[in-house]
């Protein structure tokens, strides 16, 4: 059942790509939708069928590939990876949806989508290392493309400083993946065979380095983090709500699964570093974004800042802090991609996203007044107001990493608080106040523009309400990746 999330995608976007050229373009778009729609309703089959007191893979697909290679076509699910592929495959329908019906190229255009989803879906169920890095890598093509064709003015810059950042972190990712194949013997990239193995401290440490800063480009961190808010200033929105509500999952996935998981030792000697930098980076982040003067930038060093956050729970490796990572991860893919949408609308209808220029969007005749109100319930969310799943998420977050890295977490509490300060700025310019004579004669916003982020917004609120919707797929698995093969992860006083 996993190949479905895989190949269903890349087949139907090769499809796309070759089908001859119709005058009727939607035709490609409503393949696409249905597509997406499947995809969507194999999770929520996969869901019913999850069996959430289970240690361990569920739904495993196994068999030898390239024997020679060490290279198996392993597929399995847990309760880390199962909330990452409901949140690709959500977005992924949300952003086809969202894509406009007008778009040029569309055979090419929907390809890419689709490609990319089942790209990332092949990361999320991989078991073998280098199935995860054919993977890791495969979506750095369609995202490419879709940067550079369908972006911005200064696309050709944005798109191929993302490709030189990602295929550096691959190539890290790749050397860290070998060294363990090498250092410890084995003639496969299975996952569980090369867990059994214990290196030593130093060994375990000269792989995760390079690991580390290889999936600190892509979630990112600072000093990693430059080629994120050029490629999101100049990709479309829908390419935006991935990027940020999916890609940058990856990093963050392989932080838990490889870092933690194969490099236990060496994780207790680097994780006060890897602290410090998480509470250095959420700083930093929410200081640009307070900044800068374009709404998507605004957005974009805001993730910066919470991706810290994950960082951080990370380090701490408690069970509490591992369950919220997770939980991070998702809620920052749910309030981003709503951020997205709702810049994405304020652009398409006034053209602009510059903050000292736009005035009293909220006026409630001629503004956009549903697209504000969304708006502060997406920025309500990202700040962290209780009732949500922000506040829930990162709570978590720092009620685990705090016994262990007090002042790493109170830098990132600060942080947090910084969210408050730059979103109100934003919202204050951009909604309140008169309205500009300019901006007097807005296009309406249509229900049909405004469903994504309103159901989004829905998400928000239940999973703030309830937020063991959400934790109980993963509160296993959370005590599996410190307790796996009865090795837990200790930190000395």
């Amino acid at each position: 059942m996993l190949s479905l999330f895989i190949w269903i995608p890349i087949i139907i976007s090769i499809i796309i790509c070759f089908l001859p050229s119709f005058k009727n373009t939607l035709i490609y778009r409503n393949i696409a939708l249905i597509t997406a729609g499947i995809i969507v309703i194999l999770n929520i089959i996969l869901g019913f069928n999850f069996q959430t007191d289970i240690v361990g893979l569920q739904f495993s697909e196994s068999f030898i590939w390239l024997s020679w290679l060490g290279l198996g076509y392993d597929l399995g699910i847990d309760g880390l990876s199962f909330p990452l592929l409901c949140l690709n495959s959500l977005l992924t329908l949300i952003a086809v949806y969202i894509t406009p019906k007008d778009i040029q190229r569309p055979r090419f255009y929907y390809g890419m989508m689709l490609l990319l989803s089942g790209g990332v879906s092949g990361a999320f169920l991989a078991q073998n290392l280098l199935l995860f890095f054919l993977f890791y890598e495969i979506e750095i093509v369609p995202l490419y493309f879709l940067i550079a064709v369908w972006g911005g003015a200064k696309r050709g810059y944005a798109a191929m400083k993302f490709l030189l950042y990602t295929a550096l972190s691959g190539f890290l990712v790749l050397i860290s993946f070998l060294g363990l194949v090498w250092l410890s013997g084995e003639s496969t990239f299975a996952f569980e065979p090369l867990k059994s193995h214990s290196l030593t401290v130093n060994s375990q440490i000269l792989l995760l380095i390079p690991l580390l800063i290889g999936l600190f480009i892509k979630i990112p961190i600072f000093p990693f983090h430059t080629w994120l808010p050029d490629a999101h200033v100049e990709a479309s929105t829908p390419v935006s709500v991935l990027l940020a509500g999916v890609l940058l999952k990856l990093g963050t996935y392989g932080l838990l699964r490889f870092g933690i998981g194969f490099f236990r030792d060496a994780w207790v000697v680097c994780a006060p570093y890897l602290a410090i930098l998480a509470g250095i980076s959420a700083l930093y982040g929410a200081c640009c974004a307070i900044a800068q003067k374009d709404m998507k930038k605004v957005v974009a060093y805001s993730s910066i800042a919470h991706m810290a956050y994950v960082l951080l729970a990370a380090a701490a490796a408690t069970r509490l802090s591992i369950n919220a990572s997770i939980l991070q991860m998702v809620s920052h893919g749910l309030i981003s991609g709503m951020l997205f949408i709702l810049v994405g609308i304020v652009y398409k209808k006034t053209g602009s996203r510059d903050v000292d220029y736009l005035r009293g969007l909220l006026n409630p005749e001629k503004g956009l007044p549903v697209t504000g109100s969304l708006m502060i319930v997406a920025v309500m969310a990202s700040s962290g107001i209780p009732g949500m799943v922000g506040f829930i998420s990162e709570f978590l977050v720092f009620r685990g990493s705090f016994p262990i890295f007090p002042i790493p977490t109170l830098l990132c509490l600060v942080g947090t608080g910084l969210t408050a300060v730059y979103f109100l700025l934003m919202v204050n310019k951009v909604f309140f106040g008169r309205l500009t004579p300019e901006l007097s004669n807005l296009p309406k916003v249509l229900w049909s523009e405004r469903i994504p982020a309103l159901f989004l917004a829905f998400l928000i609120v239940i999973f703030g309400l309830q937020p063991n919707l959400m934790t109980r797929w993963s509160e296993t698995e959370a005590t599996a990746i410190l307790y796996g093969n009865q090795q837990s992860i200790t930190y000395k006083n």
